[in-house]
């Protein structure tokens, strides 16, 4: 590994330079593609009125579409041009948006209802970091609705050149490495779905265990319950 690499300086930068890709798809995104199911889930399981953080909030749709929904939001992400974005973007509906790493959230320990993080954590050098901080920052019983990249997904051609050796802002976690890690953070799974690509259907993986059901996705949302305080720090 380049000993010069920052993993958070060019997380930064390229996120900054992908702002304007970003926002031209977000909206189809959450209304009718990969997000679509996303909100409603999240919806049958967090009474309204609850605060939810938004990390990796991005252009803040995702954010507004909780807002909608009769939540207290308040969106984070790691890049200036995407926060800029959702400021600007946004600035009548009383969202918060705040500049700020998964793994040193703005917000007090114990302060948040729910937190959303959809594709945030295949994102992070260290994913149990920001476990941790997102443990942090929950009340205890506290829902957190997570969206990990299955192995289908065409973003993990953004981990590739780790085989040649070379840097990159995209780890190799799976969604089973993902629950095992929650459950070592104080995390219990209380549910979740997958989002498959066209040409997958129920019949492919109906029956099952959940962690083929995850081999065939392109992203596996799960709801984990935060159990206890032991890694609050």
């Amino acid at each position: 590994m380049n000993q010069s690499f920052c993993w958070h300086r060019k997380a930064k930068d390229e996120w900054d330079d992908r702002a304007d890709f970003w926002h031209e798809r977000s909206k189809k995104m959450w209304d009718s593609g990969s997000r679509q199911s996303i909100i409603p889930f999240i919806r049958n399981h967090l009474k309204q009125g609850s605060n939810i953080l938004d990390v990796g909030c991005a252009d803040g749709y995702g954010a507004y579409k909780l807002h909608q929904n009769g939540y207290d939001v308040t969106g984070v992400d790691l890049s200036t041009v995407m926060i800029r974005q959702a400021r600007a973007g946004l600035q009548h509906t009383g969202i918060e948006f705040l500049q700020g790493d998964a793994c040193d959230l703005p917000a007090a320990s114990k302060s948040t209802d729910g937190l959303m993080a959809i594709n945030v954590l295949e994102w992070t050098e260290t994913p149990s970091q920001a476990l941790q901080e997102f443990s942090r920052v929950l009340k205890k019983d506290g829902l957190l609705f997570a969206g990990i990249l299955g192995p289908t997904a065409g973003p993990r051609q953004n981990s590739y050149a780790r085989l040649q050796g070379q840097p990159t802002i995209c780890n190799t976690m799976m969604p089973w490495e993902f629950r095992q890690l929650a459950s070592e953070y104080g995390f219990m799974c209380d549910g979740g779905f997958g989002v498959y690509k066209e040409g997958v259907s129920e019949s492919h993986y109906q029956g099952l265990p959940d962690d083929l059901k995850q081999a065939l996705t392109f992203m596996w949302v799960f709801m984990l319950r935060k159990a206890g305080d032991s890694h609050d720090g």
